[in-house]
């Protein structure tokens, strides 16, 4: 039967049959993963949750905090004291 079909273990959808367009449009289901491209990727995630937390917290200690708007929408604000 594997005789027929020059399929291996862990080949998923690249052992089926399938037309050029298809494989043209889902390229992303026959591409093999690339280390350098996901390392990258990884990289720059990283980087922006990094910066993400590092305004956040630079907010915070000059005495901001986040509250929600009344449209929804998060804002910083200055802490006030009651007695302001």
């Amino acid at each position: 039967m594997s005789d027929k079909n020059n399929e291996k273990p862990g080949e998923g959808l690249r052992s089926l049959r399938s037309t050029t367009a298809f494989r043209v449009i889902n390229f992303e289901l026959y591409a093999k993963p690339n280390i350098v491209i996901m390392g990258l990727g990884i990289t720059c995630f990283g980087l922006a949750l990094g910066y993400i937390a590092y305004m956040r917290q630079k907010y915070e200690s000059m005495g901001y905090y986040s509250a929600v708007d009344k449209d929804g929408k998060e804002v910083f604000e200055k802490k006030k004291s009651k007695w302001d």
